[in-house]
């Protein structure tokens, strides 16, 4: 890892349609323009969660372009080369994934899955918590010396990331 490098990172869950999301909003809001993310699923339901895009509208983040995507697109020639991957949900983690070019730095950061809450209210809460959790995880990853870290010592702060309880 570079300084000065910005790096790629693909959030990754079964459907693509919530936390992964979150997650890839999150990523580029925070990072600045030193983290570009994307997301992906196994088997994207093709649309996001409208409770999702209510979310990120109410904390002020652009929707525009996000769309629910197979992670075929990110194994496929001329893909951006990931540097990192973070699966949200516990489906996608036991998932037998795609090659990726490169070998990505991978970790398993499980959020509790929102859109399956029932309830406006309740579902519009487990939201909150969902993204909140993910924007505290995705912030202490940016604090790491990503570029002063050997792969191991790396690879185990991403999974002790992933550990934190909320």
């Amino acid at each position: 890892m570079q300084q000065g490098k910005s790096y790629s990172v693909l959030v990754l869950c079964t459907g693509n349609s919530a936390r992964s999301i979150l997650g890839e909003v999150l990523f580029n809001v925070l990072g600045k323009g030193k983290f570009i993310a994307h997301s992906a699923g196994s088997k994207p339901v093709g649309r996001v969660n409208p409770v999702a895009l209510e979310l990120l509208q109410q904390q002020g983040h652009d929707i525009e372009g996000l769309r629910s995507k197979s992670w075929d697109e990110f194994a496929a020639p001329g893909a951006p080369e990931i540097d990192f991957i973070f699966t949200v949900c516990d489906n996608a983690a036991g998932e037998v994934c795609p090659i990726w070019p490169g070998k990505p730095a991978t970790a398993h950061w499980g959020i509790p899955d929102p859109a399956h809450v029932e309830g406006d209210e309740a579902k519009r809460a487990a939201f909150k918590t969902a993204y909140a959790q993910l924007a505290r995880r995705i912030q202490l990853f940016m604090n790491l010396p990503i570029d002063k870290l050997d792969k191991l010592v790396l690879k185990e702060k991403l999974a002790e990331i992933g550990r934190i309880q909320d």
